[in-house]
Parts: structure tokens; C-alpha cells; sequence
């Protein structure tokens, strides 16, 4: 199976960023504004130069702002750059994301011209009311349409939304997941909302006007969303923010959180309580009164079933006075498990 790898270009402006009372792409970014095309090349070329991997499967991916949205000489001129090392078989394919009010027939038809396999929406919520709040000016009715177009022009149509936006609740984070399910996605990111220096966001927070999501909230609603698109076979290719210089979880001077549920193992905590709930759904199938369980799986999954920190094994010795033996198996299907009693009490 070949390795993937993404060479993460970020690109901004100032006119049509991604900018709202949550968000500031410049100063999250780890380049400046409106990239030029040699910075976008020595970028591309330090990744190269770092893969040694003969036979990895490479994409050159534009992030940061709203691609479709920037100067269309600059889109061109960056488009033109990553093409060329398709055409020299160095990279495989083109990533861009944008939002769902730029993009139409005439776009579509110009990116595929550049050979743009995927195209990321920052969808944030299928809720008109909440879009307008936190600054946005496309709608539901712009995300359908951009979606639908996407897929009719054969590319590779991904979605990301948040959770915990000012007004939002679990129900609306649900039924956004629901109105994206609709669209058919290959993939989605879900982010929780981080409050960060420089936002509307953070004026609001400390007028007591927003209160930031919990870890243990984030956590429980990324794992239903999680459990929905995993049921209809939609990649999930992240959870959570990633780890960097400006985003940590244990704050410094150039830290851009301000608060909010944040953990450099987000992901692994929303998947670690789903095998909790499988295991405890099992063990309460199981008509004895259970000591000791034995639960095989593909090692791949054995981190996420112990918890971060073991916190599966000791929850389970605390709540039910279960112990969890592992069985790591390559037999075992990645995210299937098979269950056995190890010990029962008298």
C-alpha cells in the first residue's frame, strides 16, 4: 500500500480569507499573506526533498483562506507551479479548499484544466442563523449547490464543520451532519471551535457573551458525528486541530488559544469513547456478572482501546470493576473486535 503525503501550502488574502468572529487565517497561517509563487515553490521542495519514500503517493494541497476566492492571476500562477510537478510525476495530485459562494461552472472548469483532484468546502454548520452570526455570507442553499456542482464536474468533494459555534447546539451540529451526509462527501474534517487571539470570538468570550465548549462536551458530540459519517462510509481525516508552534496545548507566549476544548490527542479521545461505549454495550449483552474481559483486536486500533492515558482500562475497573485484557490480532478486521470472558466473579 503506498504512503500518503500532503504538502500543506497556505494561502490567505485579505479581501475574501476565511476570516469571522472564530477564525483568523493571518494570524494562524505560518506564511504571510498573498504567498508568492517562489515562497509556494521552496515549500513544495523542502517537503519533496524530506519524502524518501520511493513509491509514496503525493498531493501538493492549498489551505489557509478561500482559494477560489483570491485573485484569479494569483490562483492561476500557483496552479500553474503545482501542475508542473504533476506533469514531472513528482506529485500525484492537487488539493485546494474555498468556500461554497466561490465556485461555479466557470471555476470548476478552470481547476479542472489544472488537474485539482479535490475541493474542501468550510461548510461550519448547515444553519442559516448561525452562518450570519459568526460572519458568514453564504448559506445552506449555496452549500447544496456548491456540492452538487462539485460532484457533477467528477472531483473529489470533502466538507469541514465545527462544533460549538455561538448559538449552535448539539442538535444543529447533528443536523448539519445530516444535511452533509445528503450531499455525499468522501470526507470531512470536524473541528471544535477554539477561541484565538485577534477574533470577534475572544471579545465575546471575555464579555460573557460565549462560553466555549468543554473537552468532555467537544468529545461527545464529535463521537456521534463521527459514529454518523463512519455509517455512511464518509472518510473522517480529522478530528480536532492540529498540534503546531501556535496552537499547543500547554500555553506560552506564542500560543494563539485563548481557551476552549483544545488537546493535542482530540481525535484519539472521540475514538477511545466509542471502543468504551462498544465494550460496555457488549459486557452488558453478557449475562454473568463479568471479573475479566478479553477484547481482540487489530493492533492498529489497541491505543484508541486503551484510552489516552490507559483511561478506558480505568474507567472500566472504576464504573464496572471490569479489567481489560488486549489481544492485538492482524486477523482482526481494522475497527472490528471480538469479545470473551477471561474471569467471572462467583
Amino acid at each position: 500500500m503506498k504512503h500518503k503525503y500532503v504538502i500543506p501550502v497556505f494561502v490567505s488574502n485579505s479581501e475574501y480569507s476565511n476570516d469571522s468572529i472564530f477564525y483568523n487565517s493571518k494570524t494562524t497561517n505560518k506564511q504571510e499573506n498573498n504567498i508568492t509563487k517562489k515562497e509556494a515553490e521552496k515549500i513544495i521542495e523542502e517537503y519533496l526533498k524530506s519524502i524518501k519514500d520511493d513509491d509514496a503517493e503525493i498531493e501538493i494541497a492549498f489551505f489557509g483562506g478561500s482559494f477560489t476566492a483570491i485573485e484569479e492571476e494569483k490562483q492561476n500562477e500557483l496552479l500553474e507551479l503545482a501542475y508542473q510537478y504533476i506533469k514531472e510525476n513528482k506529485v500525484k495530485s492537487i488539493r485546494i479548499s474555498t468556500r461554497p459562494d466561490y465556485i461555479n461552472k466557470k471555476i470548476l472548469k478552470r481547476l479542472k484544466k489544472y488537474k485539482v483532484k479535490t475541493i474542501e468546502l468550510a461548510v461550519q454548520t448547515a444553519n442559516d442563523f448561525i452562518l450570519k452570526k459568526v460572519g458568514k455570507e453564504y448559506t445552506l442553499e449555496d452549500i447544496r449547490k456548491a456540492s452538487k456542482l462539485i460532484r457533477k464536474y467528477r472531483f473529489t468533494l470533502g466538507h469541514q464543520m465545527m462544533v460549538g459555534l455561538p448559538e449552535s447546539t448539539r442538535k444543529d451540529e447533528i443536523n448539519t451532519a445530516k444535511e452533509l451526509i445528503k450531499l455525499k462527501p468522501k470526507m470531512v474534517r470536524i473541528y471544535p471551535v477554539l477561541i484565538k487571539k485577534g477574533t470577534e470570538l475572544e471579545k465575546e468570550y471575555e464579555q460573557e457573551r460565549y462560553k466555549p465548549l468543554s473537552i468532555v462536551q467537544a468529545v461527545e458530540t464529535c463521537k456521534e458525528l463521527v459514529r454518523m459519517f463512519s455509517d455512511k462510509k464518509i472518510d473522517i481525516i480529522r478530528v480536532g486541530f492540529q498540534d503546531t508552534d501556535k496552537i499547543e496545548y500547554i500555553k506560552n507566549k506564542n500560543n494563539e488559544i485563548i481557551a476552549g476544548p483544545y488537546h493535542p490527542a482530540f481525535r484519539q479521545l472521540v475514538e477511545s469513547s466509542l471502543w468504551y461505549d462498544s465494550i460496555v454495550e457488549k459486557i452488558k449483552k453478557l449475562n454473568v456478572k463479568v471479573k475479566e474481559v478479553e477484547v481482540t483486536i487489530n493492533p492498529i486500533d489497541t491505543n484508541n482501546v486503551i484510552g489516552y492515558k490507559k483511561e478506558n482500562i480505568k474507567k472500566l475497573k472504576q464504573t464496572y470493576d471490569v479489567d481489560l485484557r488486549i489481544n492485538p490480532d492482524k486477523k482482526v478486521k481494522q475497527g472490528k473486535s471480538k469479545i470473551e470472558i477471561t474471569k467471572t466473579f462467583e
